[in-house]
């Protein structure tokens, strides 16, 4: 082998650390947003669990096997540094201490871990869609009166 050829260098060093893990009700349903800082181009694994009754209960996860009660009512989006957990139909029984668990592949760090205790009656609504909504009628309302400041520039000259 060349001596001069560089070593690749193990990344030793935090990959990825959760910044920040977040709950909010859209509708019937529950989200739990678990946002992260990227430090790798790694493939991300997750894991998503609740602990109730002093039982952990894995709702979804690419890192073990889901169980079967929430397998059909559960579903995993990511986007850019946020990995998102939609429960569907949740009730006071879906109640505990959510879990969000995340790993790059090559990691040697182990495994990133933030808990939030979700609640029924204490979750407020997921900020996301209302916001969308004002920005709409805003933009609109920026549209339709584009020719109304034409007309008056015109009315000026």
């Amino acid at each position: 082998p060349n001596p001069l050829l560089p070593l690749p260098v193990l990344q030793a060093a935090h990959c990825q650390m959760i910044k920040d893990l977040s709950a909010c009700l859209l509708g019937q349903n529950l989200r739990v947003d678990c946002r992260y800082e990227n430090k790798t181009d790694n493939p991300l694994t997750y894991e998503f669990s609740i602990t109730k009754d002093n039982r952990k209960h894995v709702i979804h996860s690419t890192i073990s096997v889901s169980e079967n009660i929430y397998r059909s009512r559960a579903n995993v989006t990511m986007h850019k540094n946020l990995v998102c957990l939609h429960l569907q139909s949740f009730t006071t029984s879906d109640e505990g201490i959510y879990m969000c668990e995340l790993k790059a592949t090559n990691d040697y760090t182990g495994n990133q871990i933030k808990n939030i205790t979700v609640i029924k009656d204490k979750l407020e609504k997921c900020a996301g869609f209302s916001l969308l909504i004002q920005n709409t009628s805003w933009l609109l309302l920026l549209l339709l009166s584009l020719p109304l400041l034409q007309a008056v520039d015109f009315v000026s000259l």
